[in-house]
């Protein structure tokens, strides 16, 4: 099997809509770099937040000092830790000034296993990145790693002295795209606004009901 592809994704590939957006991220690959360690795993499972029309959505409504990044330039890092335990990693989309962001809930790991596992201690390889929580351990992503680009020109070592690098790149699309509600909320429950390679062994959940 040939390599993953390195290079990263357009800005403009998400200034587009969430939905769209999210949908089409599964199969690209989520690239890390810390302390010189190289991570990658192809995204296998996401969840779209619509910004300001989703009450779901942390920009529900509207800026705040914690959400204000999704309403920024699209291509970036949005960090945030859920429930004071799990960083969770998303990508900010729409047009500047539009709010929304697609929550990475699921790697299939490719590159790196073994700093990955040391980060997650021991389980199956296939679930070491299964759930957002996970994936960000796996890749040693925290808050220090909010407002990072994902997408176009990255920072280069010289303006980034911890040694963090992150980017999306393109990859394998899947067979079928399955659909279904998101999870862990309590909000907008019934949205189908979850995606994921149904054919994948490291989805955090089983597929949802629909494929598209």
């Amino acid at each position: 099997m040939p390599p993953p592809p390195r290079r990263p994704l357009a800005r403009r590939f998400f200034a587009r809509d969430t939905l769209t957006v999210a949908r089409e991220l599964v199969g690209c690959t989520l690239w890390t770099v810390v302390r010189g360690r190289v991570c990658a795993g192809r995204i296998v499972e996401v969840e779209a937040y619509l910004g300001e029309r989703d009450p779901a959505s942390h920009a529900g409504r509207g800026p705040t000092p914690r959400s204000g990044i999704m309403f920024g330039p699209p291509g970036v890092a949005y960090v945030y830790l859920s429930y004071g335990v799990h960083h969770c990693l998303n990508a900010v989309t729409e047009p500047e000034g539009r709010a929304g962001a697609v929550l990475l809930r699921a790697l299939e790991p490719l590159v790196g296993l073994a700093a990955m596992g040391e980060r997650r201690g021991r389980g199956p390889d296939a679930l070491v990145c299964a759930g957002p929580g996970r994936l960000c351990r796996a890749l040693g992503i925290d808050l220090a790693w909010n407002g990072l680009p994902l997408a176009g020109r990255l920072e280069s070592a010289a303006n980034n002295p911890a040694g963090r690098r992150v980017w999306i790149a393109a990859g394998r699309a899947p067979g079928r795209l399955a659909a279904g509600p998101r999870i862990g909320i309590r909000r907008a429950v019934e949205a189908p606004y979850r995606f994921c390679d149904p054919d994948s062994p490291s989805l955090s959940r089983p597929p949802g009901p629909g494929i598209l």
